[in-house]
């Protein structure tokens, strides 16, 4: 494995369930623990979208793992040739007699607070979705999915009884919290996932941020640990590429070097 996949995959490992045991009637599926990132084979184009590299990791993750069997991933399944969805994972514990349908997900949220409800508050850092939204989707698309009559086909030639599966989620999350609410108490969400804050673009082109270190990372970067970071910029630097963003409307994730050992994430948002 070459060393940036190493690097994502120790991110994606290192990233905490979004929540514990059970919540908004789904229950996260626990990762067993003789996991290594160092012993999984990664399959896939480095350069695929970030959830599809995810996907990677979790399938070749739980291969290298002698507690469950992947019967199947990534099941199109179709009516007269048309997709009408898609299956993530199909497994087998080898451990008990048990067979799950899991879905992933690897989300990146910012806390609004100009939100009424608390849950609603989670939303993408450019407004383009939410975590209420995802959870919709689960709840009335992927998951009733399995008992559609086309899947059943495919699950027979798996010997695979749909009312045998259980179905569980694998939501894996970084959360972000205005910067002057890191204090904030959330009380169905597990604050382990919070990775850094957000800031408004304004607030970046003062002056507290001019004597730092920065790195803006690709996407499918995005659950790195900062000190892999390999190119620093200096403030002048990143503020031209943070302008390029924010002209387009879109939410930049910096990485900051305040020292050899101290570093902070952080999004700025165009809103």
């Amino acid at each position: 494995m070459d060393k940036k996949s190493l690097q994502q995959v120790l991110g994606f490992l290192s990233t905490p369930p979004l929540w514990k045991n059970n919540l908004f009637g789904l229950s996260q599926f626990n990762f067993p623990l003789d996991i290594s990132a160092e012993d999984a084979a990664i399959s896939g184009s480095p350069h695929s979208i970030l959830g599809k590299r995810m996907e990677s990791f979790f399938e070749a993750l739980l291969k290298s793992s002698t507690g469950y069997e992947v019967l199947a991933s990534n099941i199109q399944i179709q009516n007269a040739k048309i997709t009408i969805g898609e299956i993530d994972f199909l497994l087998k514990s080898l451990t008990k007699n048990q067979h799950y349908h899991v879905e992933l997900v690897y989300k990146f949220y910012v806390y609004d607070p100009d939100y009424q409800e608390e849950l609603e508050r989670w939303i993408g850092p450019n407004r383009k979705d939410s975590l209420l939204q995802k959870i919709k989707k689960l709840k009335e698309k992927q998951f009733p999915l399995l008992y559609k009559p086309e899947t059943k086909e495919y699950l027979s030639a798996l010997q695979v009884n749909p009312q045998d599966l259980k179905q569980e989620v694998c939501f894996k999350a970084q959360l972000f919290l205005p910067k002057h609410l890191m204090q904030i108490e959330t009380s169905s969400i597990n604050k382990e996932c919070v990775a850094g804050y957000w800031i408004h673009s304004e607030d970046f082109f003062g002056k507290d941020y001019e004597h730092y270190l920065f790195y803006s990372p690709k996407k499918q970067q995005w659950p790195v640990d900062p000190q892999y970071a390999e190119n620093w910029h200096s403030y002048e630097v990143i503020k031209k590429e943070v302008e390029t963003f924010i002209e387009r409307k879109r939410s930049p994730l910096l990485w900051m070097k305040k020292s050899e050992f101290e570093f902070e994430r952080f999004f700025i948002v165009w809103w």
